[in-house]
């Protein structure tokens, strides 16, 4: 018995032929081209949802575009990222643009390069890459191939966007609430940074370096301790243990991300601390999990919707040639104050 012959794909001739109009009138109407009316498109539209047409991706990139985007991820676990993720495909939502994400690998130069390679390849539109960690040599070539905006690096370029917080000001919020609070041992944890080339650019190295500012200005710079780890949460499990190493304690914890507050808050409870009794602890990023009532971490709110939303933009005008000139967004954080911060103790 010989097998089934598989469906017939539908194909751009049956729609015309559907729709009673020309192949050029569907071909203008799937390009969202100049020159079809709004009858014209209804027409098109409806015969496409009868007959199930889908274009191809590769024949729509021999036409100039595969409406694809590709978002590159450097640490899938970490829980801020999906928020710029939802802020892009909610901008994307009443377009015909599909997103393909790619994990990068926590700071690995070369998955990195392999992942933005791979989009290049498959012809997609336009790349967002969020914290890369690639040489600025490398980011302005894959700009030069395809539209890029950049998430979260805050060195300008004349190829490509950027959008980031303002990471300085958002760890002098910390750092002037725990003030605020009566606390003078404030630790923080930060992202050891390998590439000095780089390390101005880093979000990581900005919260730092706004921790250190806000330290000296409220008179403490005595009192700066810094613990350089990963981010991740065993990256604040390490780090929160080599401060309770210390002669003398800190009384509160800045860790520079959530991720590495929730480390924090595992090995403090391992040591039979209470927090905020005996340390207070805060993070940044103000991720889901940081409203968790049995959680309730004071965070630094640096919008990620908002910072996905800017860069789709960004990115389709990019695609759409009218943006000819760099642009840089730098968003305006917020303190979300919760119970792992209190009034210091004694």
């Amino acid at each position: 018995m010989e097998p089934p012959t598989p469906p017939r794909r539908v194909t751009i001739v049956d729609v015309a032929r559907h729709a009673r109009v020309s192949t050029t009138a569907v071909s203008k109407v799937l390009r969202n081209a100049y020159g079809a009316s709004p009858e014209m498109r209804a027409k098109v539209r409806r015969a496409i949802d009868e007959l199930g047409y889908r274009p191809l991706a590769a024949a729509r990139g021999l036409r100039g575009q595969t409406y694809t985007i590709g978002v590159m991820l450097p640490d899938i676990r970490n829980p801020f990222f999906p928020e710029i993720v939802d802020g892009i495909t909610g901008r994307l939502a009443d377009t015909d643009y599909q997103v393909f994400l790619g994990p990068g690998g926590c700071n690995d130069e070369q998955t990195e390069a392999r992942i933005t390679e791979a989009m290049i390849d498959r012809g997609m539109d336009g790349i967002i890459l969020i914290a890369p960690v690639s040489a600025r040599s490398r980011l302005e070539h894959i700009a030069a191939t395809v539209p890029t905006v950049v998430v979260g690096r805050h060195g300008h370029s004349p190829v490509y966007d950027t959008v980031t917080d303002d990471d300085v000001t958002g760890a002098a919020l910390v750092v002037d609430h725990l003030v605020g609070l009566g606390h003078r041992r404030i630790a923080h944890i930060e992202h050891h940074e390998t590439d000095p080339t780089r390390i101005v650019e880093m979000p990581n190295a900005q919260r730092a370096d706004g921790y250190r500012r806000a330290m000296q200005a409220h008179g403490l710079a005595d009192e700066i301790d810094i613990v350089s780890t990963v981010y991740t949460q065993q990256g604040g499990h390490e780090g929160a243990r080599q401060l309770l190493a210390r002669p003398q304690r800190p009384t509160a914890i800045f860790a520079g991300a959530d991720i590495v507050a929730m480390g924090v808050l595992d090995a403090l409870a391992e040591a039979g601390l209470s927090v905020p009794d005996d340390i207070s602890v805060a993070g940044y990023d103000n991720t889901t999990f940081a409203s968790f009532g049995p959680i309730s971490l004071t965070s630094v709110d640096q919008a990620g919707r908002e910072i996905g939303s800017n860069a789709v933009r960004l990115l389709l005008e990019r695609i759409a040639e009218r943006q000819k000139t760099s642009v840089q967004i730098k968003l305006s954080p917020t303190l979300v104050a919760r119970r792992t911060t209190a009034r210091v103790s004694g």
